[in-house]
């Protein structure tokens, strides 16, 4: 059984946008359902997929959301965590599509999702925003948190705090900005308005898993020396994410917490600081799955739930794997070989 699924609209509060604070966590106070012998029974049967940066602007990109079975589940779900296609019109055909094949399917927006330069209608992001939550709900697609067989899923809004091509593509009112914390802010004050559902889930639901498009910390990303694009680490996230993501899960120690990510493109699954898995799985563009060596077209959406337990670990994960057995070294300013060569240092 489904629940908490209450689709409302979106009303923009440009004070809590504009203030400038810091959330006060008190994660040491959260207080969770114990999983008991039998428990899982209450899942049976349940299977969550997750999938990020969908880019179905790319004409293989959408060959391949075509191309997924329409042998749907009643109890499958999906996770959708942003970046599902630049056009309005593509992105309506692409979740139109993932709705046809999963029971339910749940969404938070991109980056790219807000992209403006090549859309007809005048309107600015948060106006498109609006535009995409609306479909969303004519098409049965969550974007609020819920609880289904007794798994909480609660997606959540967010931002960035530095400037990148987004500054040009998406289009602002004059009191947002990429050039400062204010979108950060503005999109995690987004998430209030969920704020006692969010709470019943925790006092509810042993088992949760929290989404974003964002990343909530920078060790779910590869230093700057093994970039190609070295300023990556500044448009990931943001510290308001992480920060309500431990107001959800806490920070004791879980195997039953989880956190879905997107943005970066890179395939990942690792445990940090407590939150039981960190996860990405990502389509990406058509010239990024080239290089992996299994592309996403076979494993992809990723199955994260199954039966009341979550799945194996995503795979390939070359990076998360790499710091699994290699500590960060951020004073290490030395460019990694691939890194040298593209920029003809050695």
């Amino acid at each position: 059984m489904i629940s908490c699924l209450s689709l409302s609209s979106y009303s923009f509060c440009e004070k809590i946008a504009l203030k400038k604070y810091r959330r006060c966590v008190k994660t040491g106070c959260i207080k969770r359902p114990q999983v008991v012998s039998g428990a899982k029974k209450d899942g049976f049967g349940l299977r969550v997929f997750v999938l990020s940066d969908l880019h179905t602007d790319y004409p293989e990109n959408m060959a391949w959301v075509r191309s997924l079975s329409t042998k749907r589940h009643d109890k499958d779900v999906l996770l959708v965590a942003g970046d599902v296609a630049e056009m309005y019109d593509n992105f309506i055909l692409t979740m139109s599509l993932l709705k046809e094949r999963f029971e339910y399917v749940f969404f938070v927006p991109g980056n790219h999702d807000l992209w403006c330069r090549w859309e007809t209608e005048d309107f600015d992001s948060l106006e498109k925003l609006n535009n995409l939550l609306d479909a969303c709900k004519q098409l049965g697609v969550e974007t609020n948190p819920a609880v289904i067989d007794g798994l909480g899923i609660i997606p959540l809004f967010s931002w960035y705090h530095e400037a990148c091509k987004d500054f040009h593509a998406c289009k602002w009112p004059g009191n947002l900005s990429n050039r400062d914390t204010s979108l950060a802010l503005y999109f995690d004050s987004m998430n209030e308005k969920n704020q006692n559902t969010v709470k019943q889930i925790q006092s509810t639901c042993s088992q949760i898993i929290t989404f974003s498009h964002f990343v909530p910390r920078q060790e779910l990303c590869p230093e700057k020396r093994m970039l190609f694009y070295p300023n990556l680490p500044k448009i990931i996230g943001s510290d308001w994410l992480e920060d309500r993501i431990r107001s959800i899960h806490g920070v004791e120690s879980s195997s039953f917490a989880c956190h879905v990510f997107g943005h970066t493109h890179f395939c990942w699954d690792a445990v940090v600081d407590g939150i039981s898995r960190y996860v990405q799985a990502p389509l990406a563009y058509p010239r990024e799955r080239k290089r992996r060596m299994n592309g996403g077209e076979t494993w992809l959406p990723f199955c994260i739930y199954l039966d009341g337990e979550f799945g194996a670990k995503v795979m390939p994960c070359y990076w998360s794997d790499y710091y699994a057995i290699n500590p960060r070294t951020p004073n290490n300013t030395e460019l990694a070989p691939w890194v040298a060569r593209f920029y003809n240092l050695i």
